[in-house]
């Protein structure tokens, strides 16, 4: 729970301008989303806030309050969720746990009230009416086709998975204790009001959750009051508290969150393993033994000066010459990432139209769904590994369990596993591959292969995977 005083929402504007604590940025009237591109999505969403400010100011570096007062804005929040729509969904199959929390914060912990077993929605009106137990709603995009088609567009314009969660808070009420999370976030006040505080990160740019003592994390940075239409953006590792002032029914909103393991970091794990296999084919430095029993050795301090040396090769010899491949990372978004939004009518993607021929002229759908790597042959492990080059797409993937759960090689409880989708081709192909993902539209016969037959296949096997139309 909050401690006494400080309630902003009591203090008039006048004195507000007038507090000498660090103010969150704050702007005026957005315009409604555009979903007409990526692009386009992200700058409505933080309107009136431009894009390069927004990436030069705040990504990565501070809090951001975005003040609407707009009742378009505000009704357009509150149709993306609301605790009204709790009740047709627990009629739908929802279980405690994987998809409903119930929890309050307690002395600063976090309580779960959790049942067993499926959510019976008149019981959890209660622990929300009786115990002001707070409602934490896991992935609603699943669930919720305006949040699908929001997170969609984000994924694309991140190139990250983008996960969400809804918060349903009774009056007078914390879910949560103080903790700091492992993403960035983007709160969207959807109903009633949420007393906010920020805090000083203690982990700047966090890659891990965690909760901290009240007494450690000092005097807020921030506090405000969101409403209805208000947009909140904090950068990984902020410390934040928020709960539901007393005269509030409840509060509901949701978090947008995105790029967590997404840093250089990251990146270098994914990608020096393969930088270190290729440079070692041409650097015999690369391919000379480690010295006798320094496996077995307790104390390795000796060797560090000749892994300072290896590793100035291998950067000279990126930046020399190779390009930085990374395939786990990609993979991995590409298979856990949410499917295109076709309308909510729409049927499962097949081919359709026209089948290319080498007089045709062809053009990538859903290019940011898509992705090419080089990786040694994954069908011939025995043998020599050839590199391949693989096409994997997000173009099947299942709503339905979308940022719930990593278990890639086991089944889901429908029976059907987690797979990667996409294509197989000889290294031969990658230059032509790289026009039609460069070009915006290219003639088949035009494609960089060595006969008319491969141009042909080619072309055909990405139309099969509904990855071009032929125009």
């Amino acid at each position: 729970m909050p401690k006494k005083g400080g309630k902003i929402a009591d203090v008039p504007k006048e004195a507000q301008a007038q507090c000498k604590r660090p103010k969150l940025d704050a702007a005026g009237s957005p315009s409604i989303l555009s979903f007409e591109s990526p692009d386009s999505l992200f700058k409505s969403l933080i309107s009136p806030i431009e894009e390069e400010v927004f990436f030069r100011e705040y990504w990565e570096q501070k809090p951001l309050l975005v003040r609407r007062n707009d009742v378009l804005v505000a009704a357009y929040y509150q149709s993306l969720f609301q605790l009204s729509h709790l009740k047709e969904l627990c009629g739908q199959g929802l279980y405690y746990g994987q998809d409903v929390n119930v929890c309050r914060c307690v002395n600063g912990k976090k309580k779960v009230l959790n049942k067993e077993g499926r959510v019976n929605y008149v019981q959890l009106k209660k622990d929300f009416d009786q115990k002001k137990a707070t409602i934490q709603f896991h992935q609603p995009q699943r669930f919720k086709e305006e949040l699908w088609k929001i997170q969609e567009k984000l994924e694309c314009y991140f190139g990250s998975l983008v996960g969400s969660n809804v918060y349903i808070t009774p009056q007078g009420s914390q879910g949560l204790p103080p903790h700091y999370d492992d993403v960035e976030v983007f709160i969207l006040q959807l109903e009633g009001e949420k007393h906010w505080r920020l805090y000083k990160p203690t982990v700047p740019l966090a890659r891990e959750y965690n909760v901290e003592p009240e007494d450690r994390i000092g005097s807020p940075t921030h506090e405000f009051i969101l409403k209805p239409g208000d947009l909140l953006y904090f950068p990984r590792g902020t410390i934040h508290q928020a709960d539901t002032p007393h005269g509030i029914s409840y509060s509901t909103h949701v978090t947008i969150s995105t790029y967590q393991n997404n840093s250089w970091g990251d990146f270098l794990l994914d990608a020096i393993p393969g930088l270190v296999f290729d440079t070692a084919k041409e650097d015999v430095a690369l391919r000379t033994g480690i010295p006798r029993q320094l496996l077995m050795q307790v104390n390795t301090a000796d060797c560090t000066k000749k892994l300072s040396s290896l590793l100035r090769r291998l950067a000279d010899s990126l930046e020399n010459s190779r390009e930085l491949r990374s395939s786990d990372l990609k993979k991995d978004f590409i298979m856990h990432r949410l499917p295109p939004y076709l309308g909510c009518d729409s049927d499962a993607l097949t081919p359709g139209g026209k089948l290319p021929k080498i007089n045709s002229k062809i053009r990538l759908q859903f290019r940011d769904h898509a992705i090419i790597t080089v990786e040694p042959d994954q069908e011939n492990a025995d043998e020599i590994r050839r590199e391949m080059v693989y096409v994997y797409h997000s173009l099947k993937n299942r709503r339905e369990t979308h940022m719930m759960g990593r278990e890639d090689d086991t089944a889901s409880e429908d029976g059907l596993a987690q797979q990667t989708h996409g294509l197989r081709f000889p290294l031969s192909y990658l230059d032509a591959l790289r026009q039609i993902w460069s070009s915006s539209t290219v003639n088949v016969k035009e494609l960089n292969l060595t006969s008319d037959e491969e141009k042909e296949n080619l072309a055909l096997s990405l139309w099969t995977e509904c990855l071009i139309e032929v125009l």
